[in-house]
């Protein structure tokens, strides 16, 4: 039986209102903080301390002891070092997804369970877990599914896509059947207004406010190079760095008649090529080629390896709509490939393909190259516009 759980208190509104939840049903809880990062951001301020205060304060409005642990070393070494060296590759990295998998669901949940004893962890995200979101009991004999939560606008499975099956088994989502709304309501009700009207934290943890092309270039030197046409090969312009740059983002050249945008990244040479047009052909594709998938469905990643190729669904941002795809399993030692149902664009390389059926969350893996349309495709989309 489920007694004891470990909540991640962030200092925000949905894990304090996850550890009231579990307390209300008589679990025993306990809040720990995790210090991830000590850089300090813009105007001299660890916005890290702002967070540790707020969830001091809604520990003691709950009477929920409160702890913490200080991952910053292993943060910097799984996570942030692998973020430099992909920008540096020309990829771009999701640093949730990586710190997810390397730091939450894995350091921390060990030291929840092996080090301190405790049963299960919580976390706040809207997720539901398929043995139940408050984990009565633990079902060995059956495999946890990473379901879709009830608010779907806030779904966040695709940030968790990347973590074990084996923590996944042991974690709680009382969030799960509640929509971001009613946790905001029932924080009121609870004496924690505080956090309900707190504005959320969005975009990369570690850049905070700051402008990311002024963030990174702290970390990675300006290498200037050239902007090229990719259909005629010219020289359109210069950048300080292709790190500074993502697939899809348009680029601010002047004297011409259509915007530019940046269409693939090449390292080698340290150039950027740029298409004419937001939706030129070049920023669409279908196929894309993955590094092996991490599986949270058994059944999925068996029915691949017997069949070589899987019906499921796909999406490469988490708040775009899922779009149907055959995933498709190539020779030992070789890439997986992504066939979608519609062209897309800008798939970016670094970013993570995450798979879905009509429930749950199937697993992930980090795309490592998007093929652009054929020429028959091409005209066949012509056509259809």
């Amino acid at each position: 039986m489920i007694r004891k759980v470990v909540v991640g208190v962030s200092g925000g509104v949905d894990s304090a209102v996850s550890a009231h939840l579990l307390a209300e049903r008589g679990y025993q809880v306990l809040g720990v903080f995790m210090r991830n990062w000590d850089e300090m951001d813009e105007v001299g301020r660890c916005s890290g301390e702002a967070d540790l205060r707020d969830a001091e304060w809604a520990c003691r409005r709950l009477g929920v002891e409160l702890r913490q642990v200080n991952y910053v070393r292993e943060y910097w070494t799984s996570v942030f070092s692998q973020f430099l060296d992909d920008y540096q590759q020309g990829l771009t990295p999701n640093p949730d997804i990586l710190c997810n998998r390397h730091i939450k669901f894995d350091l921390f949940h060990r030291h929840a369970i092996g080090n301190l004893g405790y049963d299960a962890v919580a976390t706040g995200h809207y997720a539901r877990n398929s043995w139940g979101n408050f984990l009565e009991r633990i079902t060995p004999e059956s495999e946890a599914r990473l379901l879709i939560p009830a608010d779907t606008f806030k779904d966040q499975t695709f940030f968790l896509a990347g973590i074990p099956q084996r923590a996944l088994q042991r974690t709680m989502f009382p969030l799960g059947d509640l929509h971001k709304s009613q946790v905001k309501q029932l924080a009121g009700k609870i004496g924690l207004q505080r956090l309900a009207e707190k504005k959320e934290s969005t975009g990369i943890c570690f850049v905070g406010k700051r402008n990311f092309k002024d963030f990174i270039k702290e970390y990675i030197s300006s290498r200037r190079g050239p902007f090229l046409d990719i259909d005629s090969g010219d020289i359109v312009g210069h950048h300080e760095g292709i790190h500074q740059w993502t697939v899809g983002q348009r680029c601010r050249l002047s004297s011409y008649r259509q915007p530019y945008f940046v269409a693939r990244k090449d390292a080698k040479i340290n150039a950027i090529y740029v298409a004419s047009g937001h939706d030129h052909p070049a920023l669409l594709s279908n196929r894309i080629n993955i590094d092996p998938p991490n599986w949270l469905c058994e059944e999925s990643r068996r029915r691949l390896v017997e069949e070589r190729s899987l019906r499921c669904r796909f999406r490469f941002q988490h708040t775009k709509p899922l779009v149907g795809c055959q995933l498709k399993m190539g020779a030992p030692g070789s890439d997986y490939l992504v066939q979608l149902d519609a062209p897309l664009r800008a798939i970016t390389p670094g970013q993570y393909a995450v798979f879905y059926d009509e429930t749950a969350c199937l697993g992930s893996a980090r795309i490592l190259s998007a093929d652009p349309l054929e020429k028959r495709e091409r005209e066949v989309l012509k056509t259809a516009v």
